[in-house]
Order: structure tokens, then sequence, then C-alpha cells
């Protein structure tokens, strides 16, 4: 994640209802048999049972790659409702350890040694592009496309077409997945903060790779964490957060997650942060960055403050664009 204001570099801090798929739910399955309706979709996927029993035993952040293509093949049929899917392939995951910055594009690019995917850790962002590219997709083949569809402009490769800024890039250049409904949300009276980026001094300075890009401003709105209670009902299974930080009278979105709804109705924050993925109420995850924030106050830290959140409503339905070519590499010349 990225401070996108003023061209400083900030790095990130840091669904359905009662189902088949639930935390319980999924907790009870430990060491149990199968399900006859398991049992019928692992026949149909071509899956022994015991193997099918023990991917289901695990988290997916325990699972090798080929234990988590057949997972992805599972759900697919398993839970047919995209956002359940969501949700509950998000919550597989609940206590993925974390990690800052974990991702890169080697070896397609030789700038750092950082891989394309990881199942064994996440960061926020890493977490919600894995949740929602495996929740899309039906083999572990179709997974990886969707996962660098997702992460990239047009799914190109690159570090140069990496969705490094939240509201600028990652909302943008997945509009065909998430559409920004913060000012739906708050109204015309809502808050909001302008936003300056400059990719190619951000480029030059944290990856030394030089592009052409013109430095873009635009108008964010957003819910302030104050009216956030009066919104939560609005919000849906698998939605898009974007937590709001301000410093200095700067603003961007500083952190992640995803909108997951609970047994009881209450919508969650389903989040990777240190030290690992969990899900928590929002008024929860509020007190637990007062907390932060009171620690700093205390130690004569001016560190960043809690503004509120955006947040993107998944499409429906969702029609995934092609991606572009991927363009031939030019040759580094003085």
């Amino acid at each position: 994640m990225v401070k996108s204001i003023l061209g400083i570099v900030m790095v990130a801090l840091l669904g359905g209802c009662a189902n088949l798929h639930s935390p319980q739910a999924e907790a009870s399955r430990v060491g149990a048999p199968l399900s006859e309706r398991d049992t019928a979709l692992a026949a149909r996927i071509g899956m022994p049972v015991a193997q099918l029993g023990a991917i289901l035993s695990k988290p997916i952040y325990q699972m090798t790659p080929v234990e988590a293509g057949r997972y992805i093949a599972y759900m697919q049929l398993a839970e047919p409702d995209l956002r359940a899917r969501i949700a509950a392939i998000g919550r597989k995951n609940i206590g993925q350890p974390y990690i800052l910055n974990l991702l890169g594009e080697y070896p397609f690019e030789l700038h750092d040694s950082l891989p394309l995917f990881s199942l064994t850790h996440s960061d926020c962002v890493v977490f919600v592009e894995h949740t929602y590219a495996m929740a899309l997709s039906r083999s572990w083949e179709e997974f990886f496309w969707m996962l660098q569809r997702i992460r990239y402009k047009d799914g190109v490769i690159g570090v140069a077409s990496r969705n490094h800024y939240t509201e600028q890039d990652w909302n943008i250049n997945n509009q065909w997945l998430v559409t920004d409904i913060s000012q739906q949300l708050t109204q015309a009276a809502g808050p909001r903060y302008a936003l300056r980026v400059d990719r190619s001094n951000f480029l030059k300075k944290r990856h030394h790779t030089v592009a052409d890009f013109p430095v873009q401003v635009s108008t964010e709105h957003f819910v302030a964490k104050g009216d956030i209670a009066g919104v939560l009902a609005q919000l849906r299974d698998g939605d898009f957060v974007n937590v709001i930080s301000t410093k200095n009278g700067d603003y961007w979105a500083s952190h992640v997650g995803l909108v997951v709804v609970d047994a009881n109705g209450r919508r969650n924050f389903l989040n990777s942060a240190e030290p690992k993925v969990r899900e928590e109420s929002f008024d929860d995850f509020v007190a637990r960055t007062a907390e932060r924030e009171q620690r700093n106050a205390n130690a004569g830290i001016q560190g960043q403050q809690l503004a509120g959140f955006k947040f993107l409503r998944l499409n429906e339905p969702i029609d995934v664009p092609p991606a572009v070519a991927q363009p031939r590499p030019q040759a580094l010349l003085k």
C-alpha cells in the first residue's frame, strides 16, 4: 500500500450470512467425515474423498498450490453465490501470518526478488486480491491469471503497471469488479479530500524504474469514522473497504479489507494486519486504531489518525474483461 499525497510514499499498515462455510462450520469439519454433498462434489471434480477431507481440514495458508487449486475448484461448486464464496474463502485464511510488502514481479522482472503470489502470508492488499481472485476462478491456472488481472492495470505484469495507489490505481483499474459508493452513502454533505499522485517520482525513488506518467489529482469521498454506524446496514458480503488515514492535513487509503456478514447479521471487517488475518467488528477496529494512536501520542510520536472509510460495492454481475496483450520488453538503452 502506498501513501499517495504530495508524492510521499506511504506503506500500508497494518463473506455471507451463516452458511456451510462459516468459521464455526469449518472448525467442525476438522477430523469429521465428509457430508454426502461433499462426497458427491469430490466425485464431480475427480478428487478422492479422503483428499478433499484433508484439504477442507486446513486453512488456505497451509495448503500447497496443488491443494489450493483443488479447493478453488471445490468452492465453485460448493458455494455458487459469489458474495458468500468470497466470505468463505476469506475466512478460510483467518490466522494467516502478516508480512508487509511480500510480493513483487520476480521472475518476470528483476528489480526485486519477490514473487507474483503467496499462499503462506499476506499483507492487506495481497489478502484482498488473493481472496477475490480465488472466488472468481475455477482452477489454479485461472486463479493465477485472475490475480494478475486484478493486481495490474489491464493485467499487464510490471512494476510500472502495478496498482500501487489504492484510490487512483486499484479502485479505478478494477471498476469492472467494484464500484465506489462512498459518496452515495454520505450524500452531498459527506467529507472528501484532494489526492495528488506522482507515479513517475514514486517509481524512480521506490523501484529505481523510469516511467513517464503525468501527475494526477482527484477528489475522494469517504465516510467519517463517527458516521460508520449509520451506513453499516447498507454493506454486503464481499464489498471492498479502504481505511482512510490523515496526517498533517493529508489523507490517503492506508489499509484495505473486505466486508463480511456474521451469523447475527453484523457487518464485520475481514482484513490482514499485524500479526495475522482477522475478522472483527468495525467498532473493534476503530477502538484498536484509537489505542494505537494513544500509544503514539503518549510516546511523543506524531502518527497518522483514522479519518474514516471508503466503501466499494462488489459489482453484480461481474464481467471480467480480457487482459491486454503483454508488450514485448524494451531494451535498456543509455
